[in-house]
């Protein structure tokens, strides 16, 4: 946590500046005249050595000068730090929260409140903090130009504003981001990483926060299709390289009899993966290898059955001895297209592998070579 360096900086001039960001009108900073009666009450604090009439202080001090916003959030902020300090997190949550509702774009109240809720294990308030921040981070941006102020200047500003900043914007993107990777309930990792995607819609881990989101709302956690695949949209939209947003919408329009879609992100998730590449390592091969087998199945669906073939080959090729379920999916696959051609001795070939593979098909497999196996021995 952030403590308040030492006492109050005193600045004897025609104001007092307690600055907790310099990042320009988008940022809150704390502003006390120095010669006020707030001025000279901080002196005193400040002065104080004995902790617990400190922290007395600072609880008259709130009270004495409620109706100026400026003490009040310097005040509680101050309080939030000792009661944070002496292991008192609730109250000093709560004295925080007092603190921003006075200053509420103060990326360092902010911060100091996201430490306070990571030290109590409170990721709810940590997500809100951050998230809070992260809006605040990308205001920066907006900033409007000032009258008079020429293009670069103006480009310079920014910049300074954001570097000023920036150690701030860090800590709550990467506190955040640990919480989702942390987050064992699906329905609330799902809720806080979509407070960090609209708070850090450009964020380092963006890939991977993607990644958790897709497997978050798949099968197995909240299994919800139809913002699985509005997530998977948004990541590609964002990011059209994604490789899993590209395979999830693979498999999702070849399950939904929507073939031509299937294959169009499928071929471009090939792309991307360059798994037949010499330096394709296995995490590129299982995904060029799963895009090949979306595209052969999507084929079969369309009566292409020569191109199915083809893909299903290339497919399984890259998976043998890397996926053992894509792999007896792209064989099985196999089977079927080469019975439809009725070349029964390549049927025959790759289900006799198939069947050796443990999985759901298995015994799909084991029942399409009976048949194979029935129909050759039909036609000698």
């Amino acid at each position: 946590m952030r403590h308040c360096k030492g006492s109050l900086l005193l600045i004897f001039a025609f104001t007092l500046f307690l600055s907790i960001s310099q990042a320009g009108a988008q940022v809150d900073r704390i502003m006390i005249a120095a010669g006020t009666d707030e001025d000279h009450a901080l002196q005193a604090i400040s002065s104080e050595q004995d902790p617990q009439k400190k922290l007395s202080m600072y609880e008259e001090f709130d009270q004495k000068f409620a109706s100026n916003p400026q003490a009040v959030a310097y005040g509680n902020w101050q309080l939030a730090q000792i009661y944070g300090a002496n292991g008192d997190f609730a109250k000093a949550l709560d004295c925080g929260d007092k603190a921003l509702a006075a200053s509420p774009h103060n990326l360092d109240i902010l911060v100091s409140q996201a430490s306070l809720a990571q030290q109590a294990k409170n990721k709810t308030k940590l997500m809100d903090y951050a998230a809070k921040g992260g809006e605040i981070c990308h205001s920066i941006d907006k900033e409007p130009k000032p009258e008079g102020m020429s293009d670069a200047d103006f480009a310079q500003k920014v910049a300074q504003d954001k570097a000023s900043v920036q150690s701030n914007c860090d800590f709550l993107e990467t506190s955040s981001f640990n919480v989702i990777t942390t987050e064992n309930d699906p329905k609330t990792r799902m809720s806080a990483i979509e407070k960090f995607t609209a708070a850090f819609p450009d964020s380092k881990f963006g890939e991977q926060v993607s990644n958790y989101a897709m497997y978050t709302l798949g099968p197995g956690q909240l299994n919800d299709q139809a913002r699985l695949v509005a997530f998977g949209e948004k990541t590609l939209a964002n990011d059209p390289n994604n490789l899993p947003a590209l395979l999830l919408l693979a498999n999702y329009y070849a399950e939904s009899n929507s073939s031509a879609k299937a294959i169009t992100y499928a071929q471009k998730a090939i792309e991307v993966a360059k798994g037949d590449a010499p330096d394709a390592d296995k995490s590129r091969k299982l995904s060029a290898g799963a895009a090949h087998n979306t595209i052969g199945w999507a084929y079969l669906k369309q009566d292409k059955t020569s191109s199915a073939i083809a893909e299903l080959k290339t497919a399984s090729g890259l998976l043998k001895g890397e996926d053992d379920q894509q792999y007896a999916r792209a064989l099985y696959g196999l089977g079927f297209a080469y019975g439809k051609l009725n070349k029964l001795t390549e049927a025959r070939e790759v289900l006799t592998e198939a069947v050796k593979i443990p999985g759901p098909l298995q015994a799909m497999s084991q029942d399409l070579l009976t048949k194979v196996n029935s129909a050759r021995a039909k036609g000698r």
